[in-house]
């Protein structure tokens, strides 16, 4: 007799990998580092200004040295991850920022003119080379997240800028406190330099890491992400397009342009907080350098809780059936509404009544900061790195213009009163794009693609 065959069963797929909250998760990291490394200047700032006699008007332009040549480099950042990839670009980015912020502590041997202008020299450097990071977060978050978990990635990554603070902030003070403002240089750069390699070992695109099975590839591509944009094992590059005639289309369309002046608006919050904010505390408030290290962190804490929770609430939004208009939308308008309540601390006197208002404007920063997400919806397939350079140029540019109107505004008012207001403006402003200029919120394409001639 034959033996009879044994039945066969179907085998059970393997469940998706999770890959792509690995590469989150070092997106996460590596934009706290870049967000300490801004801040260093400010923790150190009073320090220096006593230093080297600067005036409020000086310091604000020293301020606003890193914005300059960051927004310059915007486009050529976009093209540089366009043409090479997100993983070699970065990794270039985040070495060569941390080595000049290593070298920001040797102005300490300089003196007079000669350290005030090397000084600003080398924030020029770190702007530039810093230059490439959002838009690199924004097209890495495409390649790999679907539209409906987007929100959520991009503003976890978004959040890390609270989370600098949280965790640097009391850090950087102590070591002013303890071992001199050059010491914050030479830990938070060499720090920076480290994560560079771990980030060379940890990046690829989705066809090309080595963790992520096909079930997971499948369900991020279905859902929308780009999943082509860093390019593959079928050896498809990204498509190149004519730089020029591609930013006057992105910049013709009005959803575009007011996602991008909204941003403007919303980064003059970022800056007020990354650059002036610790001065206010130590100037206005007459905290210690160490004390304030430790005050700037609890906005903070609230402004990153409030980063996670917009995400979370947009994603979940689109999930319930919202459109993208009004998942992406609510978050933001809401948010800023909020921001707006730091005006008031130019009617109280108790400090902690201060942090607590400042901690509800960096809550309502935090939930409206949903424009990389935005961006990551709506740039065309072809280009997301140089539209998200277009973004971060309008964006950033408020790095340049912040720094300095407060600096002024203190020149002329002796106090901090103005700036708030100013501050507080701009989030109004940001609600007004959203809500009047925006309009629908869906990918844009170009009208017809041009090539390199």
């Amino acid at each position: 007799m034959n033996p009879q065959p044994s039945p066969s069963f179907p085998q059970a797929s393997p469940p998706a990998t999770r890959v792509r909250w690995t590469i989150l998760a070092m997106l996460f990291m590596i934009t706290t580092i870049n967000y300490a490394d801004r801040a260093t200047i400010s923790i150190a700032g009073p320090e220096l200004k006593k230093m080297l006699g600067l005036s409020p008007v000086e310091m604000g332009y020293v301020f606003s040295a890193f914005a300059w040549s960051y927004v310059v480099a915007q486009l050529p950042g976009g093209w540089l991850l366009d043409r090479f990839g997100s993983k070699i670009t970065y990794f270039f980015s985040i070495f060569f920022w941390s080595l000049f912020t290593v070298m920001m502590g040797w102005v300490g041997f300089l003196t007079g003119a000669s350290a005030v202008a090397a000084l600003f020299c080398l924030r020029l450097l770190v702007g530039a080379a810093e230059a490439p990071s959002f838009p690199g977060n924004s097209r890495i978050t495409s390649a790999w997240f679907p539209t409906a978990e987007r929100g959520t990635a991009a503003a976890i990554f978004n959040s890390a800028q609270y989370f600098a603070t949280v965790l640097f902030a009391p850090l950087m003070g102590w070591l002013v406190h303890s071992f001199g403002w050059q010491s914050v240089f030479y830990v938070m750069g060499g720090l920076g330099i480290v994560m560079a390699f771990v980030w060379r070992k940890t990046i690829y695109g989705p066809r090309n890491h080595p963790r992520i099975n096909a079930a997971e590839l499948a369900y991020i591509e279905a859902g929308g992400a780009l999943v082509d944009i860093e390019g593959g094992s079928k050896g498809r590059a990204p498509r190149q397009v004519d730089t020029w005639a591609n930013i006057k289309q992105l910049l013709g369309n009005r959803m575009l342009l007011g996602v991008y002046i909204g941003q403007y608006c919303i980064t003059t919050l970022t800056y007020f907080f990354l650059t002036w904010f610790p001065v206010y505390l130590v100037q206005e408030r007459h905290m210690t350098i160490l004390k304030a290290g430790f005050v700037a962190a609890l906005p903070a804490i609230a402004g990153f809780f409030g980063g996670v929770l917009g995400g979370f609430v947009s994603d979940r939004m689109i999930k319930s059936g919202h459109s993208l208009s009004a998942a992406r939308k609510t978050p933001i308008v809401c948010g800023m509404l909020l921001s707006m309540s730091l005006i008031i601390c130019n009617y109280v006197e108790t400090d902690w009544v201060v942090v607590a208002l400042m901690a509800v404007a960096f809550f309502g920063k935090g939930v409206g900061a949903l424009g990389w997400a935005v961006v990551a919806d709506t740039s065309p397939k072809e280009a997301g790195g140089l539209s998200g350079g277009l973004f971060n140029t309008f964006g950033n540019t408020a790095g340049i213009t912040t720094p300095i109107v407060i600096g002024y505004i203190l020149q002329a008012t002796g106090s901090f009163a103005g700036a708030l207001v100013f501050v507080g403006a701009n989030a109004a402003m940001a609600v007004f794009c959203y809500l009047v200029l925006v309009g629908e919120i869906k990918r844009f394409e170009f009208s017809r693609l041009s090539s390199p001639k």
